[in-house]
């Protein structure tokens, strides 16, 4: 094996392990920050020998090993090494040559656990939007420093900065490595959920730049949001949010021209669309109904089942995703959800009654340069033949818009309106 080949085995490695290495880390010191560098020095070590020695046959166990010991050298410099070595329940004579499987069990032991609270930890409230989407990413993707600032569309020291803040805000809270209390995981659940579907919709919709989609940052979030239900089972919003992203990716191959240009769902090909993940993401919408009452991700989930299950755009049940917006409206009031009723109820019951539901959002200071606003009510004014005005509220979106794909479709909108 070249060199070359050895880092690219190692960077593959770290992407998948990484996550598993620090949560273990984690649990052993308490510091996310102390177990991000200590699961580092691991993989400058295995840049280092496996170019030599070949890759091991379990490389997480090998990094996750190599970080414990280097844990235990830094102890052992300090005062406390006595102290820290109980509270890590380590034998002293650690062994290099353990077998294998003793290895593993002793490595998996608490993985599921581990893992869950690195997620607690990483979405813990405390934390700004930016800072939890940003550790996240670092911590549970596997993501360098430059590969979130390039999918985010920011300067890399930015990027750099959120995470170190994220990490000395929790050590500074002392924001303890563990799960919530029973009363507080409700709260704490909805931030986690927030920031993977943040994530996967960066993805899906880009907020800036010149990509429409970016099918990378949907696979990680799918990647977290699967880890998380295999971690809480019994959680139907898990479930909810998974199934939802799962339907919403499938029409990722469908919704680019191949010159990168965006198809609009009417135009689609829906037999590009991906109907292993339309399977799984309805499999995924049935349990999070046996589990219980759908919320809010549950609710969006059955929202983009009426898409999947239609094979042509005129045969979506429009009359039950207005119905289904309705139900999210109550359970989370929201202008944004407001506006897609208002697609919805446009579709199903004639574009000026949606018209009247979007005009009714025109004061909201939410939607105050949200660009879909004016661009849901150029459709509507489309379809009611008012020409003039659906070009110009085409021309105010392209106006507010940050992605350039975007802003393309926009005007090309305002010319076919206008023209």
């Amino acid at each position: 094996m070249t060199v070359a080949d050895s880092h690219r085995a190692v960077e593959a490695v770290w992407r998948i392990e990484s996550a598993r290495v620090i949560a273990t880390l984690a649990r052993m010191v308490n510091d996310i920050g102390l177990a991000e560098e200590l699961a580092q020095d691991a993989l400058v070590a295995a840049l280092e020998e496996w170019p030599r020695n070949g890759v091991p046959d379990n490389p997480g166990a090998w990094l996750t090993l190599t970080a414990k010991h280097r844990a235990i050298d830094q102890f052992r410099r300090r005062d406390t090494y006595q102290r820290k070595l109980q509270q890590l329940g380590h034998d002293l004579e650690l062994r290099q040559e353990w077998a294998e499987a003793e290895l593993d069990d002793h490595i998996d032991d608490h993985i599921g656990d581990d893992l869950l609270r690195l997620i607690f930890t990483a979405c813990h409230p405390a934390l700004p939007a930016e800072g939890r989407l940003a550790l996240t990413l670092r911590l549970l993707g596997g993501l360098s420093t430059a590969e979130i600032a390039r999918a985010f569309l920011v300067p890399e020291p930015t990027v750099g900065q959120r995470v170190s803040r994220a990490k000395r805000t929790l050590a500074d809270r002392k924001v303890p490595i563990e799960l919530p209390p029973p009363a507080e995981l409700p709260a704490r659940l909805a931030s986690v959920l927030e920031v993977i579907y943040l994530i996967f919709n960066e993805g899906y919709a880009a907020s800036a730049g010149t990509d429409w989609i970016r099918p990378s940052l949907c696979q990680e979030a799918m990647r977290l949001g699967r880890v998380l239900a295999g971690l809480m089972p019994a959680e139907p919003e898990v479930h909810g949010l998974l199934a939802l992203m799962e339907i919403q990716a499938s029409r990722i191959p469908a919704r680019t021209a191949p010159d990168g240009s965006p198809i609009l769902l009417p135009d689609q090909d829906r037999s590009r669309w991906d109907r292993l993940l339309v399977r799984r993401g309805l499999d995924g919408l049935r349990r999070a109904e046996d589990l219980g009452t759908l919320g809010p991700y549950g609710l969006q989930a059955a929202i983009a089942a009426c898409h999947a299950r239609a094979r042509t755009p005129q045969a979506t049940d429009w009359a039950r995703i207005a119905a289904l917006y309705r139900l999210l409206a109550h359970l989370t009031p929201s202008p944004i959800v407001e506006l897609n009723r208002a697609v919805a109820v446009g579709m199903a019951a004639g574009p000026e009654h949606g018209l009247a539901l979007a005009d009714a959002l025109l004061d909201e200071r939410a939607l105050r340069g949200y660009a879909h606003l004016p661009a849901v009510r150029g459709d509507l004014l489309a379809r009611l033949g008012r020409d003039d005005e659906a070009a110009a509220e085409f021309r105010r979106a392209a106006g507010l818009t940050r992605n350039a794909r975007e802003r393309e479709l926009f005007l090309r909108r305002a010319a076919q309106a206008g023209g």
